[in-house]
């Protein structure tokens, strides 16, 4: 285990029996700061190095932006937590094969970007900026966190296609257990840290934060096609979430689940892209997979070394 997960942990856990107000106030802090900033890997630099780059500022931070292509006909990507635009670096190449130009950001505290932290609420803005630019987007590739902003931003005015969810986070409301039982935190320190963040403190103005920010609700208000991508080893969202999106849009969805992918292996699965490739340009996510006891979803199973 990571050093400062456990110092973090046998800390709050600690705090909590005698404070546990403090003790959601340090988690709350650590749930709303990212603890590090993704750096560009090895197989993305590449990738990463032809982006034509720019920035926009909003609330008072720059924000890095790339693009591969001229513009026309552009597909955007939204990153998750603790991520940035390059992850989709496996996704750049095929999209310009299709003459689609690949548009992309690091959030605040994300990246190449200024700032310290971003909400759902950042990512929508964002999204919206760029559409200002750009236009309608041919398409939206949103990975963990990105989805539920690419959901909120396509009930608020962003306008595209199809939609790809890869590896998904549906409820906001479901962050906080997430976040709790990845740093092995009591049920004390989860209890007050989910009364901070669905109680206004992250989401000012915002009445019922978990129905708000719930990527399920009114689903006749996003219709486009959707492509679900999920591992079933996904150890940071459960796949529970997938189908919690299946069951909300039905027949709209395909969901392709895959299996010893994880949350980040995922992005850079040659069968994945391949799937996501053939929505966006067939409308169909069928190719190369084999049917699932799900109706209407497709399992690949990743095996050899680094699979798990």
């Amino acid at each position: 285990m990571d050093p400062a997960v456990a110092l973090i942990r046998t800390t709050l856990n600690a705090v909590s029996l005698a404070a546990p107000g403090v003790a959601g106030r340090a988690a709350f802090e650590l749930y709303r700061h990212p603890l590090r900033r993704g750096r560009v890997r090895t197989r993305e630099h590449a990738v990463h190095g032809r982006a034509v780059t720019g920035t926009l500022h909003h609330g008072g931070e720059r924000v890095t932006v790339y693009r591969w292509g001229d513009g026309a006909r552009p597909v955007l990507l939204m990153h998750g937590w603790q991520s940035r635009a390059s992850r989709f670096a496996g996704f750049v190449p095929r999209l310009r094969a299709l003459g689609l130009s690949a548009v992309g950001y690091d959030a605040p505290g994300h990246g190449d970007s200024g700032g310290r932290t971003a909400t759902v609420l950042d990512h929508r803005a964002i999204a919206l900026r760029l559409q200002e630019e750009y236009g309608a987007f041919e398409a939206v590739i949103a990975h963990s966190l990105g989805v539920n902003a690419a959901f909120l931003a396509l009930r608020e005015g962003l306008r595209a296609g199809r939609l790809v969810a890869v590896s998904g986070v549906a409820e906001v409301s479901w962050l906080s257990a997430g976040f709790c039982a990845a740093l092995g935190l009591n049920a004390t320190v989860e209890r007050e840290l989910r009364r901070r963040a669905l109680g206004g403190a992250m989401f000012p103005g915002i009445a019922d934060v978990r129905a708000h920010f719930d990527a399920a609700r009114s689903p006749e208000e996003i219709a486009l096609p959707i492509l679900v991508a999920h591992d079933e080893d996904d150890d940071v969202v459960p796949l529970a979430q997938a189908h919690r999106l299946r069951a909300a849009y039905g027949d709209r969805l395909e969901l392709l689940a895959t299996r010893g992918l994880g949350h980040r292996r995922i992005l850079t699965e040659p069968t994945v892209i391949d799937n996501v490739i053939g929505f966006l340009s067939a409308g169909t996510a069928a190719a190369g997979s084999t049917a699932d006891t799900v109706t209407g979803a497709a399992t690949v199973n990743a095996t050899g070394p680094g699979a798990a």
